[in-house]
């Protein structure tokens, strides 16, 4: 393309070498890329220059001309590549790894689940994850601004994921929170689960530990959880919340203000907290390892965990399973993987990025497994039971059975702190990465009003989220972040993800696609990875969202029964980002675009022709 065309206002390309412009219009302040503000006039800005300047330019009739220095402004980028897989690995490496991979694996084969696990890893998620990579980094844009490079209709899928990013961070910073609340009743002489002699506990209570410890009995780590850091008594599930708890709304206040202070600078200051939020869980995952394998039953848990059931691949839910937990702990499609990687050097090399970080997260998952059925393979032994008896998924893995364990431990008071650091750690990464989709997107979209306004925009905008998810922290608000798990990011970010491959592989082109990872790397990709772009990978989305679709009710679990009203207002909250990507479709087509219907149609689905080219030092967008 010509590169003259780069300072198109549509995308914002600077010249490469600074000029000097003389306009009437003239804006006195140094102009970023990608301004595409339309409802912002540069008139609005303009300084007409003093009559007792000296370097005035004078004109017949008292007419005075600014004289604007226009130079090119870079995007930033990562101040070193670790910043960057680090940051990524961050965000894939979530709760998810430690609470659920090891219970759906031993679930459905064990080691046999391994199987289909790599399958759908080889064949759906890491082609998905180098997908965004490559785009993030080619395009240097959010998930909204870089539909207009790719297919201007399908710019609804950038709002989508915007409000996807919001209902996700209205329930997971709650959870953190609770691992917080969690981490602040460590600080004691004894963990307040040990023992049944507290103000919360039941005459239900008893210590796991006890011969007499029966179904119908209740153990001090689950009446703690229940009672005193959620206090679901208080409730009536959703028909009742009861008011918030101020205790439990003071510690997800402190999450994200931690969240602010990380996020407030951009990569400047999220590239410094990640050398702590994701290398802090490997050494605890290695630490509690160690501790977890040198206690009785610890073999037989991992046993259990490892022994292949080879007759459980039969059952097409073991394959629905795998698949749909590889896309959730790889996480395409919240916009994050886009982020991130649009801050990288426009030569990065992303496939070896995209192979290094996938295998890193798996592994993880994998070795999660270890320590959490080592330390099942205990708690099986302590209370001479069997370890499906023990095991739960979910947050009552890591509140209940995981704390359980560690009050019966020597040390229990680090062990409990060590653990529960990890937790937030854990969730931190993967909630700083998701607020950044959104905040990236929006500053590359208006970077007039919110890009020059950053550090203003996050603090309101985490403002609005903290206020939102107040309902979470009642007394009911367990069964809302549940329930917004699965009607917020669960079901629609399926479907937003399909919509997005669907314009990227079928729309813009496998073959495009595949020229600009070129002039990246210098290579085109495979033929493996384009068969997998153009027919495998669109398939196994179309796949999970369908399962999913039908098996929304295994979502949300048996603990509490739903309301019918509440399943409606569930749909409406999946349908609400789901319907951006139709509406926003409308409004391109009938409003948006000019001309005949043919005319539209090419507008709507082909590049902006005026986006220009993208090349090194001049790609992308200014925050």
């Amino acid at each position: 393309m010509d590169s003259s065309k780069n300072n198109s206002s549509e995308l914002g390309h600077a010249p490469v070498a600074a000029s000097t412009a003389v306009t009437p219009w003239g804006n006195n302040k140094e102009s970023p890329n990608n301004e595409d503000d339309s409802n912002e006039d540069d008139g609005d800005n303009a300084t007409p220059a003093k009559a007792t300047d000296p370097l005035a330019p004078r004109l017949a009739n008292n007419e005075r001309i600014l004289v604007v220095s226009v130079t090119e402004r870079q995007r930033e980028t990562w101040g070193q590549k670790a910043e960057f897989l680090l940051a990524v690995i961050g965000f894939a490496v979530d709760l998810g790894n430690v609470w659920r991979f090891p219970y759906i694996c031993y679930q459905n084969g064990g080691g046999a689940f391994l199987v289909p696990y790599c399958v759908f890893l080889i064949f759906g998620g890491l082609p998905l994850f180098y997908m965004e990579l490559a785009l993030g980094q080619f395009h240097r844009c959010g998930c909204l601004s870089i539909w207009k490079r790719i297919c201007p209709a399908l710019k609804g899928v950038g709002y989508a994921i915007c409000l996807i990013d919001i209902y996700m961070g209205m329930y997971y910073n709650t959870i953190i929170g609770w691992a917080v609340y969690y981490l602040f009743a460590s600080f004691t002489s004894q963990l307040p689960w040990t023992s049944c002699d507290n103000p919360w506990n039941t005459q239900n209570c008893m210590p796991v530990t006890s011969e007499n410890f029966t179904e119908l009995a209740t153990s001090p780590a689950k009446e703690f959880f229940e009672r005193k850091v959620l206090e679901i008594y208080k409730s009536d599930g959703l028909d009742f919340m009861g008011p918030v708890k101020p205790t439990l709304a003071l510690c997800v206040f402190g999450v994200f203000v931690l969240v602010y202070f990380s996020l407030w600078k951009g990569v400047r200051s999220a590239g410094k907290v990640v050398w702590v939020t994701a290398l802090a869980p490997y050494v605890v995952l290695i630490i509690l390892l160690v501790r977890g394998v040198s206690l009785p039953g610890a073999d037989e848990g991992i046993k259990y965990y490892l022994t292949p059931e080879w007759h459980k691949l039969k059952n097409s839910k073991v394959w629905i399973d795998a698949a749909s937990q590889i896309f959730f702990s790889l996480g395409p499609g919240f916009g994050t993987l886009l982020a991130l990687s649009s801050y990288n050097k426009f030569n990065n090399n992303c496939y070896r990025d995209a192979l290094i970080t996938s295998t890193i997260n798996c592994l993880t998952s994998f070795l999660a497994g270890f320590v959490i059925f080592s330390v099942l393979g205990y708690m099986a032994y302590v209370q001479k039971t069997s370890i499906d008896k023990v095991g739960l998924e979910g947050p009552g893995l890591v509140f209940i059975v995981y704390p359980e364990a560690i009050a019966t431990m020597s040390g229990s008071v680090f062990w409990s702190i060590i653990f529960f650091l990890m937790l937030i750690t854990l969730g931190l990464d993967s909630t700083f990465g998701g607020l950044e989709a959104m905040i990236t997107a929006l500053c590359d979209e208006y970077p007039r009003v919110i890009g020059r306004r950053r550090e203003l925009f996050v603090l309101l905008l985490l403002a609005f989220i903290f206020l939102c998810a107040l309902p979470t922290m009642t007394y009911g608000g367990v069964v809302l972040v549940n329930f917004l798990n699965v009607y917020g990011p669960g079901l629609a970010i399926l479907f937003v993800v399909f919509v997005e491959a669907a314009g990227v592989f079928w729309f813009y082109g496998v073959d495009r696609f595949s020229a600009d990872v070129e002039q990246m790397l210098g290579s085109k990709p495979g033929l493996f990875w384009r068969i997998c772009w153009t027919y495998i990978s669109p398939v196994f989305l179309l796949t999970i969202f369908i399962f999913s679709i039908l098996g929304y009710k295994e979502m949300l679990g048996e603990e509490y029964y739903y309301p019918p009203w509440s399943i409606q207002v569930g749909w409406a909250v999946t349908c609400s980002s789901v319907m951006c990507i139709p509406m926003y479709m409308i409004y391109k087509f009938f409003f948006a675009a000019k001309g005949g219907c043919k005319q539209r149609l090419q507008a709507s689905f082909k590049p902006d022709a005026s986006c220009g080219s993208v090349v090194p030092g001049q790609q992308g967008t200014s925050v």
